[in-house]
């Protein structure tokens, strides 16, 4: 069954797919806004939004809305990203209504109570100590800040002490209304889903927001650097990364293509060469990322002390290696899972309807998976090459957690 798109008068954008054999739907609002956006001094906006429209919205209190989900054996979520924020229920086809009605709650009428945001910056609060104190989730913070540093790409998504300290109701309920604009909200559902029903809904709950979009963030600008978190750790967490490209750039799946055959499994060079012929490092592993107009293609690696520094000096030369001598085996193979990937993803209900948003909010328009496999299918080893040596020839970011790095021997 093909999905189909419908736009309300106000600009709000919904999606729908219909799919065969399931009897679950997912339902969710995508918002075109994530932490990239925030205003100055106030990093973990976003996120502070999505945690907070839970603790009360509507007619129900924080446990009546988990209640009333669950009750029908439903579950909902949400996430904050750096560049949008999403709101999903996933649960039988017969429910869907009622998902929709605490979503549109969710977004429309939370309380944003005084008292609920204190005690919920203590949750935040810990939920970034926790960060903190895991190595290999902090250290992607670390490239990231040093990647785009002093601008809010580089800003890490849960912000800072001082700056969740900041956050008060008022600029809750201004982010709300200043970057949930209905030109840049798109309602998504995928599983077995009533169309007619859901336009209805959509309607009677969205229709009514006034037209407008949000104000675009900043074009962001590799900068690169260095920064060393010294604490101690049993290993030596290490994080090296690249300017990438944007999500309209021809060369988006060429790189992502390099970034697997250099990174990307266990049959990948860099996991072979360092750690299965060298001993060098227990995790290792390549990945690209892109934004609207930038990227950041990286490597982490996990290794000993005394290792730390011979495993970085070898992943540089893998990496200048590959993109000289990438050959059409590992491409044919990266290409593969990047293909398996997609598809196998696309069988969840829950993913192709955040595909289906997501596509919407990046493109325009609802990108059929065929057309995706076919750009896959065209990138040759050459332009796999080149992506990779355009990325590595335009400076580095690094990052460490757990000590400084010893000289390589």
């Amino acid at each position: 069954m093909s999905a189909r798109i419908h736009r309300l008068a106000n600009g709000l954008t919904l999606a729908v797919e219909p799919m065969a054999g399931v009897e679950t739907v997912a339902v969710g609002l995508y918002a075109d806004a994530g932490s990239r956006s925030e205003p100055e001094g106030l990093a973990g906006l976003a996120h502070m939004v999505e945690h907070m429209v839970f603790k009360g919205a509507g007619m129900r209190n924080a446990r009546q809305i988990a209640e009333v989900i669950e009750d029908k054996g439903g579950s909902i979520n949400a996430w904050t990203t750096r560049d949008h924020t999403a709101f999903q229920a996933r649960m039988l086809s017969g429910d869907m209504a009622l998902g929709l009605e605490v979503i549109s709650d969710l977004i429309r009428a939370p309380h944003f109570d005084s008292e609920e945001l204190e005690r919920e910056k203590g949750v935040v609060l810990a939920e970034l100590g926790e960060a903190r104190d895991t190595p290999d989730d902090i250290i992607y913070d670390h490239l990231q800040a040093t990647a785009f540093a002093g601008q809010t790409l580089g800003e890490p998504v849960l912000g800072h002490e001082e700056t969740i300290a900041a956050i008060d109701a008022a600029a809750l309920r201004g982010w709300l209304e200043g970057q949930y604009r209905p030109e840049g909200l798109v309602l998504a559902a995928a599983g077995k889903v009533d169309e007619d029903a859901l336009l209805k809904i959509a309607e009677a709950r969205f229709g009514d927001l006034a037209p407008g979009a949000a104000p675009r963030p900043a074009a962001a600008i590799f900068a690169g650097g260095a920064h060393h978190d010294v604490r101690r750790f049993d290993q030596l967490h290490v994080a090296l990364g690249f300017r990438g490209v944007g999500l309209h750039d021809d060369a988006l799946h060429a790189l992502s293509l390099f970034a697997s055959a250099a990174g990307g499994g266990m049959s990948s060079r860099l996991f072979q060469e360092v750690r299965e012929e060298r001993g060098l490092a227990y995790s290792i592993y390549a990945w690209a990322h892109a934004y609207a107009e930038t990227g950041l293609f990286g490597v982490y690696c996990a290794a000993g002390r005394r290792d730390a520094a011979r495993a970085l000096a070898l992943t540089r030369e893998v990496l200048a290696r590959t993109a000289e001598t990438l050959d059409q085996a590992e491409l044919d193979r990266a290409r593969a899972q990047a293909k398996a990937g997609l598809l196998m993803g696309l069988e969840s209900v829950a993913t192709r309807a955040d595909h289906l948003a997501r596509q919407i909010q990046i493109h325009g328009r609802i990108v059929p998976p065929a057309e995706s496999v076919a750009l896959l299918d065209a990138v040759t080893v050459a332009q796999a090459r080149a992506a990779g040596a355009g990325a590595l020839s335009g400076g580095e970011a690094l990052a460490t957690v757990g000590g400084k790095l010893a000289k390589a021997a």
